[in-house]
């Protein structure tokens, strides 16, 4: 056992499916179908102007929908002379139909018919950035022209994601730039759980799972988004140097950056190991819940490969876990192939790392354990289909290790390693916590290669094989973002 944990708060593993049904219930409520979509739905001559405008990638390709001239903006009416209102709680879903096995699809018709078409984006159709940049700032297009109702609709309106932790994270991502670009409000998002793990999803109260009998609880879910209170998630900036002409298939949530920014090589503390390449490339992105390196990731990197290979293998969330799991098995993260060298099992051979401890400006290198495969950052409470690996850990435990009760809203990062499989699949059962290694506002690893080629890393559930050199650092950086994300609570 890692590190004493309370025995009052330690749980098992909680039910996917209790947990969701729990989560979209509302007991002794119900949900008019009429009365929902007046809550919802945007009136005819918005959403027509917010379509096109995204269709011609143009913020004012809708003002043909407004009543009136540039020069003066007629009152928009309904049809029958009524004055055009915003409705209660304006909203938008954004839906992966690849997710939640053959549901996704028919999820997206019954969405439709609640809200009505035009609320509903196919991210295989509308990109998130392009809903940013056109379909909201068609609102504001409006807004600047006197129109109340496009204005107050702009103000309230609220975004419901309906897909896993890396289609929700992308989807922060795109809205996160409103905040750089000075456009407030940031919509609040909440979550219609569709992926395998859903951490993200358990954390706000949405379940870990969507329910069997979901054409009845959507109308709750939605229901439970116009009223449900706003709270705060940290999200955390990660930038990655690399020699120039290395080869990296980036997930989404990663793109290349014009410049790089890390802290200088002469903060104290924090020295480089290998030599830097002159010429380098980078990459940026931003994620919510977690980053890690090692087996975990290069074991989701495999899964993924062989889903997309035979799609046939993913049809749900269960299905798509005991594939996960039978495939874990054969990547030598239960047992090591006796053809390895001892030395390079542990990521102590390719990784160092410096943090940045609470209320610490100077950098502190933290030593990695030599039996660790796996090292992962953590923002939430929810690793691993709703596993808690830090623990709920007991006050004198924190004192003595100098740690502070973790929050999604913090400011730190919970840093812990994972031995191999069997360490890892007690950790997720709960009857131990993972290995404490650090609390961080600040994370610099620096991964070289040598009889490694390459190491695997994933942040969110979007797994990448990072390319290593032997004579030329890779530097990845993580810092917080100075901004918070708006999260609805679906408690």
């Amino acid at each position: 056992m890692e590190s004493p944990s309370s025995s009052a708060t330690r749980v098992t593993a909680r039910s996917s499916m209790m947990d969701s049904i729990r989560g979209c219930s509302l007991s002794g409520i119900r949900i008019d179908k009429e009365d929902l979509k007046k809550k919802l739905l945007m009136p005819t001559y918005i959403r027509f102007a917010m379509r096109d405008s995204i269709r011609l990638k143009d913020r004012t390709a809708g003002e043909s929908r407004l009543p009136g001239s540039r020069d003066l903006v007629a009152v928009p009416s309904d049809g029958n002379g009524e004055e055009s209102s915003a409705p209660e709680m304006p909203m938008v879903v954004f839906i992966n139909p690849k997710s939640g096995g053959r549901h996704g699809p028919m999820l997206k018709e019954r969405l439709q018919l609640l809200m009505g078409e035009e609320q509903v984006f196919d991210l295989s159709d509308v990109k998130p950035h392009e809903f940013v940049q056109y379909g909201l700032g068609c609102l504001e297009r409006f807004a600047e022209l006197g129109d109340k109702c496009a204005k107050e609709c702009r103000q309230k309106i609220r975004v419901m994601v309906a897909g896993g932790d890396g289609t929700v994270g992308w989807v922060l991502g795109c809205l996160s730039e409103l905040q750089k670009q000075g456009r407030e409000p940031v919509p609040p998002v909440g979550i219609i759980p569709l992926g395998t793990g859903n951490d993200l999803s358990r954390s706000f109260g949405w379940g870990g799972s969507f329910p069997f009998a979901w054409k009845s609880a959507i109308k709750k879910t939605l229901f439970r988004a116009t009223t449900g209170p706003i709270c705060r998630l940290d999200s955390w900036n990660i930038l990655i140097q690399m020699p120039d002409g290395a080869v990296l298939e980036p997930p989404h949530s990663l793109k290349l950056a014009d410049e790089c920014t890390l802290d200088e090589v002469v903060n104290p503390g924090l020295e480089i190991q290998g030599r830097l390449p002159e010429k380098r490339t980078c990459y940026e992105g931003v994620f919510y819940n977690y980053f890690s390196i090692g087996m975990d990731a290069k074991v989701a990197y495999g899964f993924h490969h062989l889903r997309n290979e035979k799609p046939y293998l993913a049809q749900g969330p269960i299905s798509n876990k005991l594939v996960y799991s039978g495939y874990s098995c054969t990547q030598g993260w239960f047992f090591t192939p006796c053809t390895s060298n001892p030395s390079l099992r542990g990521l102590k051979n390719i990784l160092r790392m410096h943090v940045k401890k609470v209320n610490c400006s100077e950098w502190e290198q933290i030593p990695v354990p030599s039996s660790v495969r796996a090292i992962v950052a953590l923002n939430l409470h929810n690793y691993g289909s709703g596993r808690n690996p830090w623990g709920n850990l007991k006050p004198d435990y924190l004192e003595k290790k100098g740690f502070v009760e973790a929050h999604a809203d913090d400011g730190l990062l919970e840093i812990f390693g994972l031995k191999q499989g069997w360490h890892a699949s007690f950790v997720m059962v709960e009857l131990i916590s993972a290995k404490h290694i650090a609390q961080a506002a600040a994370i610099r690893l620096e991964v070289r290669g040598g009889e490694w080629r390459n190491a695997y890393m994933q942040m969110d559930g979007e797994p990448w094989k990072q390319p290593m050199d032997e004579e030329f650092s890779t530097l990845v950086e993580i810092k917080r973002v100075p901004y918070q994300s708006p999260m609805i609570s679906g408690d």
